[in-house]
């Protein structure tokens, strides 16, 4: 049985000069099969967009009204978790949920999924913390250290409160790094298992005798690999959609810093 972890092996297609920098010291480029899935996930990002808003028409077509579907999921997602702020807001949360729903849905047809690689997944977590924080401190200046101090405890309460909602907050992008790079290369490595399991067995029934006491196993690991698959698709909108769910609350927490809206 094949090793379900081979799939999420980086492989350089195309090979570049190596620089030297400086305390870095000698990094190695290459163009590799993660850059290409990302790659290709943009540019059908990019395709889907185009062809949803160009010749748009007043009663939609299949694809225009998928291509609205998301449009108006994520943009109530704004208004109703970030307020009359939201707007400001949805090109970057639209963006991180179409990029991330290319990339995992891709990934059920390409044999390299993006975002089963923590590189990948860290990247999205730490450039949605770093908007956060920044905005946080151009909106609200030294007024954003509030977020770490519940006025709601009890006064002797606040600094130990205080304290667990600082860590809580450095943990964030970490949690999103986590969510989305477990449960895409979970998935993955199970139906590789099931997979292989379905050709093992298979093989071992094409032996006949004793050992056609394998269809039963085939047959089991097979349809455990279709439905794996259909959960495998609704788990990558679902971790797409989760991921664009938790910025909302993330920038909510300090756009509306102190009051609701």
């Amino acid at each position: 049985m094949a090793d379900p972890l081979h799939q999420f092996q980086i492989v350089k297609i195309v090979d570049l000069p190596d620089p030297t920098l400086p305390i870095v010291g000698t990094v190695d480029l290459a163009f590799t099969n993660s850059h290409l899935a990302m790659t290709i996930a943009f540019a059908v990002v990019v395709l889907f967009l185009t062809a949803v808003t160009s010749g748009a028409k007043v009663v939609p077509g299949r694809l225009q009204a998928v291509g609205e579907t998301l449009f108006g999921m994520i943009d109530n997602m704004t208004d109703s978790i970030i307020g009359h702020d939201g707007r400001k807001y949805f090109p970057f949360v639209f963006a991180v949920f179409m990029f991330i729903l290319g990339m995992n849905m891709l990934g059920m047809f390409l044999t390299f999924t993006a975002t089963s690689q923590l590189a990948v997944t860290a990247t999205f977590g730490l450039i949605t913390f770093g908007l956060v924080v920044v905005i946080g401190i151009v909106k609200n200046g030294a007024g954003f250290l509030k977020l770490f101090w519940p006025t709601g405890a009890p006064l002797v309460m606040r600094p130990i409160v205080g304290l667990i909602e600082f860590f809580s907050f450095l943990l964030r992008p970490l949690t999103l790094t986590l969510r989305l790079f477990g449960n895409m290369m979970g998935g993955h490595i199970a139906l590789k298992v099931f997979a292989g399991f379905v050709v093992s067995m298979g093989a071992l029934a094409a032996g006949g005798g004793l050992g056609l006491l394998g269809l039963p196993g085939a047959a089991l690991s097979l349809g455990m690999v279709t439905g794996l698959t259909a959960l495998e698709f609704l788990v990558a909108f679902l971790q797409a959609f989760v991921f664009a769910v938790l910025t909302c609350i993330y920038l909510n927490d300090v756009v509306n810093l102190g009051h609701g809206h």
